[in-house]
């Protein structure tokens, strides 16, 4: 009677109070994700600044990429060993601290270091974020907290181009990092308030030391190979991509006989974590395809301004983050399976409606197609989320939500590198800034076709998975 005395407060605190527990959450994810997106503004103003070249001032951007996509899964699998709770607020506190050395940065080197901080800051809030959900949320409601989570990642994916813009007309580029410090201390002070705490599985000894840099490396080693270059894929991004795949196989070696792995060899068992990560990663890279290759079309078929063009491209976040909390809720009432294939399904008509698009329609033949794909991506995401997560062991939920966070990334990368070059080569010119209307046209048609293809594998592999209990 005592145990039961002391456990039934706690469950009743989870199901009747997730509120300020859900909002350091969210917080935290709409910072990792502002941080993803704010600096892109303001590159040109850095260039000037630093007198530094843009193919310079572009490490800005990729090292916090970069930091993030190397270290998520390790940053999960380390929150499982010595405690969630304990990890995020570490995550939130260098976060923080490194947007003030992001802010107070006197050269370029030092810029790009402090965004490698803050990037690996933000690799821990990632990870962490979706893993406390499990601890934080009732069963029940944890479809409807995973929409809240995507419509906050969609928020901040939104906000930070137009936040940048204003900050660095009326405060300068310093404002772009600055501005993460009030949120982050906030965030800060309600996690350690309010999010449960959690107990460590295994003691720190158990990290698995190596397996983790060669992850790291591989993961690096990949991301470069797709980055480097400015899409020009050479002897260079060849050797980085067969290093990659090498180390990966170190990896997969090193997993296997390892007594305390990184990645247990065991969850990939699951079909149903198996065809999160594929679908996820599938999935993403369809989504990043609309924001490398829609401005090209808006403006080069369309003919349309910057300005129209930018709000055109807004349409996508601003679907995803109303879509968010309802696909969330219809994800608790019918189930993760069903409403992922539904969110597959809906992004694949989207995104076969764009590649049989044509000019006569105008904007609307684009921002039309657009909305059904960004919905069907946003029901997706809550879907899958929720679906992976439930399939994980409670204490591998650290890990389960880095991998996912690293398919994510992965598909982002890939979309960005594998859509451009299949526009460029559908386009049939060198310089596609040069390339006139047909031509982009096509190039449109031809890489939203493969991307549609890609989401008919991301359902095949998603009806694999086992259906709902």
């Amino acid at each position: 009677m005592k145990v039961n005395t002391l456990v039934a407060p706690a469950q009743a605190e989870v199901v009747t109070a997730p509120r300020w527990p859900m909002a350091s959450l969210t917080l935290t994810m709409l910072l990792s994700s502002l941080g993803t997106s704010i600096a892109n503004v303001g590159l040109p103003t850095l260039a000037r600044a630093f007198d530094a070249s843009f193919q310079a001032v572009q490490w800005v951007v990729l090292a916090y990429l970069l930091a993030v996509t190397a270290l998520v899964v390790s940053a999960g699998r380390l929150g499982d060993l010595i405690g969630r709770r304990r990890l995020l607020l570490a995550g939130i506190g260098i976060f923080t601290a490194a947007s003030i050395a992001c802010g107070s940065a006197d050269n370029l080197g030092w810029l790009i270091a402090a965004r490698v901080v803050q990037g690996s800051g933000a690799a821990l809030m990632m990870a962490l974020t979706i893993a406390l959900v499990g601890e934080t949320v009732a069963k029940e409601r944890v479809g409807s907290a995973m929409g809240l989570l995507g419509t906050m990642s969609a928020i901040g994916t939104a906000l930070g181009p137009s936040l940048g813009g204003v900050l660095i007309d009326g405060m300068g580029w310093k404002a772009i990092f600055l501005v993460n410090v009030p949120p982050g201390l906030l965030a800060l002070a309600l996690a350690y308030r309010f999010l449960p705490r959690h107990k460590a599985t295994r003691a720190p000894a158990a990290i698995d030391y190596p397996g983790a840099a060669l992850l790291t490396v591989a993961l690096i080693a990949y991301a470069l190979a797709m980055t480097f270059g400015s899409g020009d894929f050479g002897v260079v991004n060849l050797a980085l991509l067969c290093g990659a795949v090498l180390l990966l196989g170190l990896f997969v070696m090193v997993q296997l006989k390892s007594p305390a792995p990184l990645v247990q060899p065991a969850l990939f068992r699951s079909r149903a974590i198996r065809s999160g990560f594929a679908t996820s990663a599938l999935a993403t890279t369809v989504a990043m395809t609309t924001l490398v290759i829609g401005p090209f079309y808006l403006s080069g078929a369309l003919g349309l301004s910057a300005a129209e063009t930018g709000m055109a491209m807004a349409v996508g976040p601003l679907v995803a983050a109303l879509v968010g909390m309802p696909a969330g809720r219809g994800v608790d009432r019918w189930g993760a399976r069903r409403v992922g294939l539904v969110g597959l399904g809906t992004m694949a008509l989207g995104s076969g409606a764009v590649s049989i698009a044509s000019t006569t329609l105008g904007v609307w033949g684009y921002i039309g197609p657009l909305v059904v794909l960004t919905a069907g991506f946003a029901t997706f995401q809550a879907a899958n989320n929720t679906g992976v997560l439930a399939a994980a062991p409670t204490h591998q939920r650290g890990v389960i939500s880095g991998l996912l966070n690293l398919s994510r990334n992965l598909g982002l990368i890939t979309g960005a590198a594998a859509m451009s070059a299949v526009f460029a080569s559908a386009s049939g010119v060198v310089d596609i800034a040069s390339a006139n209307g047909l031509a982009v046209l096509y190039g449109t048609r031809v890489a939203f076709g493969v991307a549609t293809g890609l989401l008919v594998i991301a359902v095949i592999a998603a009806r694999a998975a086992p259906v709902d209990k």
